[in-house]
């Protein structure tokens, strides 16, 4: 399946976990977060550093804690922060995940195609694909 094909599929599932998120409205992981809000995804916010990410919206601080196990789960943090959490993820539960960019290396890639993940990557941003996916622009 290409990369295209996968982020289709991905799109398709409607419950996520944004990794990284920030209650400051300036950075691109709030950005994330609120732009699949908007798109009517069931968004859980995970970052151990907050309680609430602003709005009175609770900020999980991982992805275990969550009350639902997510379809999928979108990284906005560093390379080595998403190994951790990733080594934490049991690919039969939570297949799709979803590296934004500057949040992978090739350590983190091999890792996910070497545990049966199914990872998009390759410069892809969740946010601008929901918007191609609207527009129906880039088909």
């Amino acid at each position: 399946m290409d990369n295209k094909e996968l982020i289709s599929e991905m799109l398709g599932k409607k419950i996520w976990a944004v990794v990284g998120v920030s209650p400051n409205h300036e950075k691109v992981s709030n950005h994330i977060f609120r732009t699949l809000v908007r798109n009517n995804y069931e968004t859980y916010p995970v970052n151990p550093k907050y309680d609430v990410i602003g709005d009175g919206v609770k900020c999980y601080h991982s992805i275990s804690e969550l009350p639902v196990v997510p379809d999928c789960v979108d990284f906005v943090v560093p390379p080595a922060v998403t190994l951790k959490h990733l080594k934490e993820l049991d690919p039969a539960v939570i297949k799709y995940v979803w590296f934004q960019p500057g949040t992978y290396n090739d350590e983190v890639i091999s890792y996910a195609e070497e545990k049966g993940f199914r990872a998009v990557h390759d410069g892809a941003c969740v946010m601008v694909a929901l918007k191609l996916a609207h527009t129906g622009s880039g088909s």
